[in-house]
């Protein structure tokens, strides 16, 4: 027990000194992404769909793999197949599967960092607009829509128990 409030003092000085937390997505772990032409209204919604569309499909792909290495077989497999979805939208497209650059992000309170990362990434026209990506495999973007009408929330045991305590 004598050991413990140290640790639990260290934890709570962390916390409450740090604005933002920084959880690393594991490192087999695939992305994938969407990045708008433009961030005009009508490049987003482009964007949107494409990302619907692409997104089922990669749903249901993911549903079969059970590692990453299975997971980036399936999605060598069907690249020609989701080129193929994306081109119904927009013939200005490029399609990269493999290691590509992701900026820091923000979501939830959750600061992603920089880097590159491996994934698939559509890029429709120049490229210039506001993206969305989210985690393919494991499969947590397919995860978070199916709760998107919930609020989800993010606990974190150390803070549980901080907060418990410090109240």
């Amino acid at each position: 027990m004598k050991t413990m409030i140290p640790i639990l003092a260290m934890f709570f000085l962390f916390y409450y000194y740090t604005n933002k937390e920084e959880i690393l997505i594991p490192d087999y772990a695939i992305r994938f992404r969407v990045i708008a032409n433009s961030s005009s209204e009508e490049d987003q919604e482009l964007k949107m769909k494409v990302k619907e569309e692409v997104e089922e499909k990669l749903n249901r792909l993911m549903v079969n793999a059970r590692t990453s290495q299975e997971a980036k077989i399936i999605l060598q497999e069907e690249l020609p197949h989701i080129q193929n979805l994306v081109e119904n939208y927009t013939k200005e497209s490029e399609i990269s599967l493999g290691m590509n650059y992701f900026p820091e992000k923000e979501y939830h309170g959750v600061v992603y960092p920089s880097g590159n990362y491996d994934s698939l990434v559509i890029t429709l026209g120049h490229g210039l607009g506001n993206n969305w990506w989210c985690v393919m495999y494991p499969p947590l973007c397919f995860l978070e829509n199916k709760t998107q009408n919930e609020e989800v929330e993010y606990r974190f045991l150390v803070k549980d128990l901080l907060e418990k305590y410090t109240s």
